[in-house]
């Protein structure tokens, strides 16, 4: 399948296309869509890396790693760098399954949800990126979870991280809400791009969304914070982002995968010694994938709103898990044993002198 795709000026070999339906990958078939990550230099490297993302500030570690040049430094002339940007992780989970990609920034949601289908055996979860930022924004004269009910809100797709958050957080407070529609609540999944438009224009009342687009509903379009998720986890610490990969890239290619870890640290460590060049970063990233530049005020309350991290916190993954069956976006509770493999990220901080992290037992460390 022909992909459209152009070069960033200032790196050679990184490949950005935008992809917002991975639907389009499936139908290419998995057998040919893995023919090319098949291929390899030898030593476990491979020749290409496939990697998704969305244009989210929570996926600001991946934004970073192209942006900066890290990704494409750290791979090498030996492997090229391909990346595709989408709008939910259930469409990344697609193309993973499909064969389109070789790994993937991700929420908890959709990630427990492609390792229960798999019957554990598709992806493991390599290293954390972000935490925090995701909030339920509602418009003037909601002040309460009494409000909501006849309301109509949006999430940015069904089954997606924040889509869990929002209808596990209604169910908790007594309003009824249902995959099939309906209820006490209409939950309405919409692309992040176009909730914008709906809320200003009045059909939602409100959205459970990660950032920036929390930021800009409060601070553009009058809508104010009913629910920040921080608020909502021990220490305010939970998962919104992190990196997996495809189980048999892992094992093909495991210097690769040590080359993406590498400058997925790195990347890290810039957002937290350099905020300021990291937002730079950030916001450039965002333009060449395609959307636009944030505002200064937006981006910085963004910013503010999270935190990009390696650690997978993943004490929060199985409350994510369970929270997906309560929700109805997941069918059965998942066995999540082995779902982790973070040795190859703990030797890389070893060498680092940086602390280790932990896969609560469910998974290599």
């Amino acid at each position: 399948m022909a992909r459209t795709s152009f070069h960033l000026p200032r790196r050679a070999g990184v490949a950005l296309a935008v992809l917002p339906l991975a639907l389009g990958l499936a139908a290419c078939g998995a057998d040919d869509a893995s023919s090319t990550a098949a291929a390899s230099t030898g030593g476990g490297v491979a020749d290409e890396l496939r990697l998704g993302y969305f244009a989210n500030v929570t996926h600001a570690a991946a934004l970073i790693g192209v942006q900066q040049g890290y990704l494409a430094d750290a791979l090498g002339a030996d492997t090229k760098l391909t990346t595709q940007v989408f709008n939910a992780g259930p469409d990344e989970v697609e193309a993973l399954f499909a064969g389109g990609l070789d790994a993937a920034y991700i929420g908890p949601s959709p990630t427990v949800n492609a390792y229960g289908q798999s019957d554990g055996d598709a992806i493991r979860i390599i290293s954390g990126a972000a935490s925090g930022g995701a909030e339920l924004v509602v418009r003037d004269g909601i002040e309460s979870a009494a409000d909501l009910k006849g309301t109509t809100l949006a999430s940015p797709q069904l089954g997606n991280t924040q889509d869990v958050a929002l209808r596990t957080w209604l169910t908790a407070q007594g309003l009824k809400n249902s995959v099939e529609g309906g209820g006490d609540v209409t939950i309405a999944p919409t692309a992040n791009s176009d909730i914008l438009t709906l809320f200003q224009s009045g059909d939602l009342d409100g959205a459970w969304v990660p950032e920036p687009y929390a930021s800009t509903l409060v601070l553009n379009e009058g809508g104010h914070v009913l629910v920040d998720e921080k608020d909502l986890w021990p220490e305010g610490k939970f998962v919104t982002t992190h990196l997996i990969v495809r189980t048999d890239f892992l094992e093909k290619y495991p210097d690769t995968v040590d080359a993406l870890l590498r400058a997925n640290v790195e990347s890290v460590q810039f957002a937290t010694t350099d905020p300021a060049g990291a937002k730079a970063a950030v916001n450039a990233g965002l333009k060449a994938a395609g959307g636009k530049e944030l505002a200064g005020p937006v981006l910085d309350r963004a910013w503010s709103e999270l935190t990009v991290t390696y650690d997978p916190i993943a004490p929060a993954l199985a409350k994510s898990a369970k929270n997906g069956v309560a929700a109805g976006t997941t069918a059965d509770e998942v066995d999540l044993d082995g779902i982790y493999d973070l040795a190859p990220l703990n030797a890389v901080l070893a060498e680092q002198k940086l602390p280790s992290v932990t896969s609560d037992g469910l998974g290599k460390e």
